[in-house]
């Protein structure tokens, strides 16, 4: 499981089952780069920084050091959510990792990596249905669809009508499941993207986030989620 800070990690492990009377006591783990892995049982929650590249260091760092192979890397936390797809405390499972700004602005618009003939600018992900179902069984409300990447968090109602026009059905943003899911699939390893949405995408209102409710909301998912279909 990899955040971009401390607090996302905390409510994880808050979230996270309690170890089996026979399975070996919570640890933390530190790694080269100042990383700080803290592992229950047979899952490691890592906050591996904030965006992209942050996370993908960090989650390639955790990926090429594991004493044995990872199943799934699951990027989570809170973020940006599309309205009405993925109202304030809700949570969004992607089925579709979107660099959203990664390419360039052209005079037709703008173009991605992947039409620039660079790259590749989307991932799909696994369990997305099995994860969203249980969730919605545990009574969260959930919504599933493209979660994009950002490296500048949307602050205007104009950015929001350019990124939904660009990615139809987007259900939220936030700033590290690209630069996870590119760590992941260099390791051959299935990826994940979890959201809780703590504020809807479009303009900035520091005053209508919710974040207390988002957190709450990513505790009650890592409490829920369909642990021997993940691992």
């Amino acid at each position: 499981m990899v955040t971009a800070v401390a607090p996302e990690a905390a409510a994880v492990l808050r979230g996270l089952p309690a170890g089996s009377a026979d399975s070996a006591p919570d640890a933390e783990l530190p790694l080269p780069g100042g990383y700080l892995l803290h592992r229950r049982g047979p899952v490691d929650v890592l906050a591996a920084g904030v965006g992209p590249a942050a996370a993908a260091a960090g989650t390639a760092t955790a990926l090429a050091l594991a004493a044995q192979p990872y199943r799934l890397v699951l990027s989570t936390g809170i973020g940006g959510g599309f309205a009405p797809l993925a109202p304030l405390g809700s949570i969004v499972v992607a089925d579709q990792i979107v660099a959203a700004d990664l390419g360039a602005d052209t005079p037709d618009g703008f173009a991605t990596v992947t039409e620039l003939g660079f790259g590749r600018v989307s991932h799909p992900t696994a369990h997305a249905a099995a994860v969203a179902a249980a969730l919605r069984d545990g009574g969260l409300p959930t919504a599933v669809g493209p979660v994009l990447t950002v490296s500048t968090v949307t602050g205007t109602a104009a950015r929001a009508e350019q990124l939904t026009a660009r990615h139809p059905g987007a259900a939220a943003e936030a700033m590290e499941g690209f630069g996870v899911a590119e760590a992941a699939a260099g390791h051959g390893v299935p990826v994940l993207e979890l959201r809780a949405v703590s504020n809807a995408v479009g303009p900035r209102d520091r005053a209508a986030w919710r974040i207390g409710e988002a957190f709450a909301a990513l505790e009650r998912a890592f409490a829920l989620l369909p642990y021997d279909r993940l691992l």
